[in-house]
């Protein structure tokens, strides 16, 4: 089996800087980043968009400008999935992170140093680069409103989707505790979909509170919903919480920071390279953004992208 390391250091990088990410954390990021890749003798286009689809397109023009170069995304996981949306035409583009959102699953899952863009800068200036899995989703298969996402760490469906839904449409509070304030608001109406699941070939029904599927192990900032997921074994982790008291899910949530929930009697694991879920009105997000209403078809796409990693 061929290495899936090697080296690379850049001559030329596609800086692509996300100033809102952290209340403006990323602008402050990008600048101690960019400033430390020019010092290490590293030629640096640095774009920051008026808008997020501004930068996408932006970026997107100097790489085509500068074939040779590898793409850098200052910010969270949402501009990871920028990064990997830029990259599907140029699967053999490495990319390189500096974390500076809130989440930083992506970054976390991969040994990248968080708060210190110095540190994260140094990863890619050393210039070692792995190959890891991507998950694919399609929602709406073979329909005009097909979509199609790459994603690098978890997509997850039911009650997360129901709060994420919620909070999309609210405009206060802002930050975390948005989301925390949508959770009391759905957890009381929330009822347990019931699911249909094709994991490879095995079929699967059950009424579940929430459904994870991990290429990487974290989601939310650290939390380990899929704890035995690997960036580069092929295949997901899938998480199932079955139906259950909403006390008793109360009493689960904090284990799921150690992981330890899996433990418990209705969390159930699998482990498969396809997976096909059905449920009536849910709808799923990965890499914190939402993709669309069920069902969804994933796949893992094993090494499919190339990536600034430190020695583990």
């Amino acid at each position: 089996m061929p290495s899936r390391s090697d080296q690379h250091r850049p001559d030329h990088l596609v800086v692509l800087i996300n100033p809102t990410s952290a209340k403006g954390a990323g602008a402050k990021a990008g600048r101690r980043a960019v400033a430390a890749l020019r010092a290490a003798g590293i030629d640096v286009t640095e774009i920051v968009g008026r808008t997020a689809a501004d930068g996408e397109q932006r970026a997107g023009d100097a790489l085509l400008k500068n074939p040779e170069a590898a793409l850098v995304v200052v910010g969270g996981d949402g501009m990871v999935s920028a990064g990997l949306r830029l990259l599907t035409a140029e699967p053999e583009c490495v990319l390189g992170i500096i974390p500076a959102g809130t989440g930083n699953d992506t970054a976390r899952s991969l040994g990248i140093p968080l708060k210190d863009p110095e540190a994260a800068a140094r990863v890619i200036v050393e210039g070692r680069v792995d190959r890891v899995d991507l998950g694919e989703a399609t929602v709406g298969a073979g329909t005009s409103a097909e979509v199609v996402r790459r994603f690098s760490t978890v997509l997850a469906c039911g009650l997360d989707s129901k709060v994420n839904d919620r909070a999309n449409q609210m405009r206060w509070p802002r930050g975390k505790r948005r989301y925390d304030l949508s959770m009391l608001l759905e957890l009381p109406r929330f009822k347990a979909p019931a699911f249909q699941m094709l994991l490879d070939d095995q079929e699967r029904t059950a009424e579940c509170m929430l459904i994870a599927v991990g290429n990487g192990p974290s989601y939310g900032g650290g939390m380990l919903i899929c704890p035995q997921a690997r960036m580069d074994d092929g295949r997901f982790q899938l998480t199932e919480v079955r139906k259950i008291s909403k006390p008793a899910l109360l009493t689960i949530f904090p284990k799921v920071f150690s992981g330890r929930h899996v433990n418990h009697p209705k969390v159930n694991v699998h482990h498969a390279a396809r997976i096909e879920l059905r449920a009536d009105g849910v709808s799923c997000w990965a890499d914190g953004e939402r993709i669309g209403a069920l069902p969804v078809a994933l796949r893992t796409l094993p090494g499919a992208l190339r990536v600034f990693r430190p020695a583990s």
